[in-house]
């Protein structure tokens, strides 16, 4: 009968993720939410926007890298990036010193006139992945496509990264 371990429970830190962290964008959102409260019952009114461009200025830092999926085949390598927003005139795809660089860019200008108010909004945004292509990926007929804002760039093995691996056995000596 196995003996049972207990451990006891720790709480982590909310620390903003630091690069090469997890990526979590919801918590730059709830650290600010939880600020807002803290802040409701001194001087929220004093400066009600604070906290809402703090919040503005920190889920920006996080959407400089978009969501993408690495899967494989039997036949190619396929990357999925999540754009929503962009069109494909405003997204890069190059092979440059042995890997695949996708970049982006978005330009948002809003501008909204009535009677008793006018708003205008102005939103800038850019990013860059670079992957390094495995051994064997055929450069020359990779493919992308864009639709509904997902970039899907195929990367074909050639002839001789397609064949299965040769099992070797092992003799005893």
């Amino acid at each position: 009968m196995a003996t049972e371990t207990k451990l006891p429970v720790t709480k982590t830190s909310t620390a903003p993720a630091a690069a090469g962290e997890a990526w979590q964008p919801f918590q730059a959102l709830r650290n600010e939410i939880d600020q807002i409260f803290d802040d409701f019952g001194s001087g929220f009114w004093k400066r009600p926007f604070r906290s809402l461009a703090r919040l503005e200025r920190d889920l920006s830092k996080n959407f400089n890298a978009p969501a993408v999926d690495i899967a494989e085949s039997d036949k190619a390598y396929e990357i999925t990036a999540e754009l929503p927003g962009l069109d494909e005139k405003n997204i890069d795809v190059k092979l440059v010193n042995g890997g695949l660089t996708i970049r982006g860019e978005k330009k948002e200008e809003t501008e909204e006139k009535k009677k008793d108010y006018y708003v205008s909004e102005r939103r800038y945004g850019s990013f860059e992945r670079y992957f390094a292509l495995p051994d064997g990926v055929n450069a020359d007929k990779i493919e992308a496509t864009f639709k509904n804002g997902v970039l899907k760039v195929v990367l074909p093995k050639t002839e001789e990264a397609q064949k299965p691996a040769k099992t070797i056995s092992v003799k005893a000596a």
